[in-house]
């Protein structure tokens, strides 16, 4: 039997009410699941190092209001209020490099 085939395992797959078995890879079974995006949680979308922060924790923004500019491919890009809100907890500070998908700014 071939490394490949040890690490797999048979599972239960239901489509259409119809039951097949088959076999799921490690890789597969250890995967990252989807997590819907909550909108009190600001992410960056990029990697890049914080330039300037336009807001400080207690600030009441509306939506489209400039929270923070964030250099990445030397490019400056403004992140944006997505909602408004009131700012429960800032996680980074000037000249700080962040890697995507890191929590940078929370909303009550």
């Amino acid at each position: 039997m071939s490394g490949q085939q040890e690490n797999e395992i048979f599972q239960s797959l239901a489509i259409d009410e119809i039951i097949y078995k088959t076999r799921l890879t490690r890789k597969f079974m250890m995967r990252k699941f989807y997590e819907p995006l909550d909108p009190k949680k600001i992410l960056s979308f990029i990697p890049g190092t914080i330039q300037e922060v336009k807001v400080k924790v207690g600030d009441k923004v509306k939506e489209g209001d400039t929270l923070l500019v964030l250099e990445s491919m030397k490019m400056y890009n403004l992140m944006k209020a997505p909602q408004k809100g009131i700012v429960k907890k800032i996680n980074v500070h000037i000249g700080e490099q962040i890697p995507k998908s890191y929590l940078i700014m929370e909303f009550e």
